[in-house]
């Protein structure tokens, strides 16, 4: 990509129940990892954003996206640019017409993943202009098999590690190819597809001490689904 603009676009806070992630250990992680930014998407809720907005006024040489994970009936789904979260447990058509309709852009999160993807039906006619077809959580069997359907619709691709723990920050991440000076600039590049995805896939050793986390705070949760 031309300038280099890498920025995560899935990364959890401890705004969202599985994660204990604080902003400020983020922010000190993104200049090792080469990347200029991250979008916050904390499960089903913006709580985090004022922090967020307070985080961007203390490093302006950063990009902060304002986002969400929202939990749909068929998956998830990766919500940029809204100032309240969508409603959950919705259809995943209802959701991405009430993210259009007030201004945000919507993206498939992990489509091929077992747990919480809405599976290749779905993602084929979702009406989104990208896919996250580079997860930092995902077997390189599914992150190829969202990049070759984002290449069959004529999509833009996102990468987001998915990060819960700092130790996966930037795994994966997303590039543009236009020059951006601001969030608004980010979020048409989303819109109209300009964008790319990057990084490994998470190896099997990970994906089993991911697995095992999960289940514990799963047990923890009581049992509820984020």
């Amino acid at each position: 990509m031309s300038d280099g603009l890498r920025l995560d676009l899935h990364v959890h806070s401890t705004w969202s129940p599985d994660s204990r992630l604080d902003l400020e250990s983020i922010v000190g992680r993104l200049s090792y990892m080469g990347l200029r930014g991250f979008a916050l998407t904390d499960h089903n809720t913006v709580a985090g954003h004022r922090a967020l907005a307070a985080l961007r006024a203390r490093h302006p040489e950063y990009l902060f996206v304002p986002g969400v994970e929202v939990s749909t009936v068929e998956g998830h789904l990766l919500a940029y640019g809204l100032s309240e979260a969508p409603p959950p447990h919705r259809p995943i058509t209802e959701t991405i017409e009430w993210i259009d309709g007030r201004g945000g852009v919507a993206v498939v999160a992990h489509p091929f993943r077992w747990t919480h993807g809405v599976g290749r039906r779905v993602a084929t006619g979702a009406a989104v202009p990208a896919l996250e077809t580079r997860n930092g959580h995902n077997s390189e069997l599914a992150n190829a098999k969202a990049d070759l359907l984002a290449a069959q619709r004529g999509l833009g691709s996102t990468g987001g590690s998915d990060a819960h723990e700092l130790r996966d920050l930037g795994r994966t991440f997303t590039e543009w190819p236009d020059r951006i000076e601001s969030v608004d600039d980010l979020l048409e590049g989303l819109r109209h597809g300009r964008t790319a995805a990057a990084g490994p896939s998470l190896p099997i050793g990970g994906r089993v001490r991911l697995s095992a986390r999960n289940a514990l705070l799963f047990v923890g949760r009581g049992f509820r689904s984020v």
